[in-house]
């Protein structure tokens, strides 16, 4: 999920399990606001699953440290690249079959403790398969095979870095950090370096998506 990707919050809604402060924040700034709760973080995957089902107005990630990281809404360029993006995925996920496509309302908690919400994800079928209907239903339990973060005019570079590192160190075999203000999209994969490419008109996902091929135009637009 990008950094300025949510909805505003709404304390008069809001909810906190036992033990949890609520925020007090009547509109949030342009850029993400993060929670340090310190020794308040030791809250369970239930707790935080539940936490953010009652506040669903919120958009909410957890670092592997327990801090929450809320974002505020989407511009509506940012959207609009979204739907692009998400658009093109579903497109071939619903040809080739052999996966699942998510868009940046899904969260998956991966194998360090950290639960976060990549603009676009894609899990291999056999893997999505292997889940309990509980697991489905919660914060899948699993780093997605393929992310992408979109990045936003509000959103650090040096954040969003550090997000996609944490994806290929937890098991993504592929990652994309696009870049709209810059034209540019990083690639990352395990073992390498990342691969920075400056104004693509199109990218391809081989072979973690086979024949996967994101049309940049609307996204640079």
């Amino acid at each position: 999920m990008s950094t300025d990707q949510a909805s505003s919050l709404n304390p008069s809604s809001g909810f906190a399990p036992a033990g949890f402060p609520s925020a007090g924040v009547s509109s949030l700034p342009a850029c993400p606001v993060v929670l340090h709760l310190g020794p308040l973080s030791r809250m369970t995957d239930a707790d935080f699953f539940r936490f953010c089902q009652l506040n669903r107005d919120w958009r909410i990630e957890r670092t592997s440290d327990g801090d929450l990281i809320v974002m505020p809404p989407a511009s509506s360029d940012t959207g609009h690249r979204n739907f692009s993006l998400t658009g093109q995925l579903a497109a071939w996920s619903r040809t080739d079959e052999t996966g699942l496509g998510f868009d940046s309302s899904a969260g998956f908690r991966l194998p360090n403790g950290a639960t976060r919400s990549p603009d676009a994800a894609w899990i291999k079928r056999d893997r999505w398969d292997a889940l309990s209907d509980d697991e489905k239903r919660a914060f899948a339990p699993l780093t997605p095979d393929f992310v992408v973060e979109l990045r936003s005019r509000t959103d650090s570079l040096d954040v969003l870095r550090a997000k996609m590192r944490e994806y290929i160190e937890n098991g993504a075999r592929l990652g994309w950090l696009i870049d709209p203000m810059a034209r540019r999209v990083e690639v990352y994969r395990p073992g390498d370096e990342p691969v920075l490419i400056d104004q693509p008109a199109t990218i391809g996902a081989d072979p973690v998506l086979p024949g996967f091929v994101l049309d940049l135009a609307e996204i640079f637009q």
